[in-house]
């Protein structure tokens, strides 16, 4: 049974009663008070006070302080009076439990209310969130536009210019051509004009021996270099080299490369994306964009460039559970785990991404380091620097100009030497 509170004390104002309850060596918190226009209960077991107010009270700005043994109300009236008591007169149970049934379901169609008011807010904000993100990408969507198009019309004008500049070379080359021709001939036609005079001596004998002799072989051989000179053939016209190369899906030369890795590794990538499980309870309000696992990765990873780390950790999670055959889902989670100290978590999704990143080919390399190199940051946040170290020796392996992972891991080998010289 509980026991009444009888002891209260109170005062008014023309606007505003001021209420003080014992609560006598009981904890009483918000929970404890119920209050509506007309009807006050405070219950702290073993503890229970009730009361119906004299006159209707604004029960959404009144207030209660709980505090050094004593709850103290402030209750604003609805219209200014003075009122002759606090409780209402001559209240039987019948009335008292009429006002009590009405307080609770004005109280519970209020919290209806409000309940629907935060829904609406909440969905008002979600849509801001999202109008906003759109305008974003949108902005940046046109700046990268923007930069690509400056970038054209650039390369559009250096081509241009370089086309204007080959065309006055060609010019420049032609008229220089002619002019050497020209010389040329001129220089040929003075050495001809020089062997005939010499050639023209007053002696009849030795005229026609001359004569004979400019019959032979050496006169012909001039006059003819002369029309060969004359003659000059036209340039050959320009032709275009076609050259073939192999098609190739990863960077490496085909003579460099492991096709057959290389093609289990694609064919594995190909069979992962085709694994989706769509029996999930929580997809049923998702929309279909939503339920692809690369939208929730990206969804994550804007999360986790804001700093929401929880959000991305959800996200990740949703997507493994469509598609756990994706390495780069756990890799991304692992970074997550790292940021809020979940250094086991860390570990296992770094370890999961490393089974899943295989065969080992120059596409997953990037992804492989990255693996190596969280899985040994949480070996050494646990100070397991022996295993840290292995995985950053790993990851320098794959990348061995990478200057960070050599610096780190140097930094790892002095801890160790460090620790075993104090041992």
């Amino acid at each position: 049974m509980p026991l009444w509170l009888r002891e209260h004390s109170w005062r008014q104002t023309l606007t505003a009663v001021y209420l003080s309850l014992p609560l006598r060596g009981a904890r009483a918190t918000a929970a404890n008070i119920f209050c509506s226009e007309q009807y006050l209960k405070v219950s702290v077991p073993p503890f229970l006070f009730e009361a119906v107010l004299y006159a209707p009270i604004d029960d959404t700005n009144s207030t209660a302080k709980i505090g050094n043994g004593n709850i103290l109300f402030t209750l604003y009236k609805k219209e200014p009076a003075m009122w002759d008591s606090l409780t209402l007169a001559n209240a039987d149970k019948e009335k008292l439990q009429h006002l009590r049934e009405n307080a609770v379901l004005k109280a519970q169609e209020k919290a209806k209310e409000e309940t629907k008011a935060k829904k609406i807010t909440k969905q008002e904000h979600k849509k801001y969130a999202l109008e906003a993100t759109m305008k974003l990408e949108e902005a940046e969507r046109k700046r990268i536009e923007d930069l690509k198009e400056k970038e054209r019309e650039k390369v559009t004008k250096e081509l241009e210019l370089w086309k204007n500049q080959q065309k006055d070379g060609d010019k420049y080359n032609g008229i220089q051509t002619k002019e050497e021709l020209h010389q040329e001939i001129e220089s040929l036609k003075e050495r001809k004009s020089e062997k005939m005079n010499k050639t023209q001596i007053p002696n009849e004998g030795s005229s026609k021996t001359r004569l004979k002799s400019t019959r032979g072989h050496g006169s012909c051989s001039i006059f003819s270099q002369d029309l060969k000179e004359e003659q000059l053939p036209a340039p050959r016209a320009a032709a275009t080299i076609k050259v073939n190369f192999t098609p190739r899906v990863f960077p490496t030369a085909l003579r460099e490369s492991r096709v057959a890795e290389e093609e289990e590794w694609l064919h594995k990538q190909a069979e992962a994306r085709r694994i989706i499980n769509s029996d999930l309870s929580e997809l049923e309000d998702l929309k279909e964009e939503e339920k692809n696992p690369d939208w929730l990765k990206d969804k994550g990873n804007k999360m986790f460039a804001m700093g929401d780390y929880l959000g991305a950790v959800n996200a990740y999670n949703l997507a493994v559970r469509l598609n756990n055959k994706l390495p780069m889902l756990y890799l991304n989670r692992a970074a997550c785990h790292l940021k809020l100290r979940n250094l086991h978590k860390a570990i296992e999704d770094s370890s999961k991404a490393l089974e899943l990143l295989t065969p080992p080919v120059p596409d997953n390399e990037n992804a492989r380091v990255k693996a190596h190199v969280r899985r040994g940051t949480a070996f050494c946040q646990l100070e397991l620097y022996t295993e840290g170290l292995q995985d950053y020796e790993a990851a320098l392996k794959i990348d061995p100009k990478n200057k960070i992972i050599e610096k780190d891991a140097e930094k790892i080998r002095q801890l160790i030497q460090g620790a075993m010289q104090s041992s």
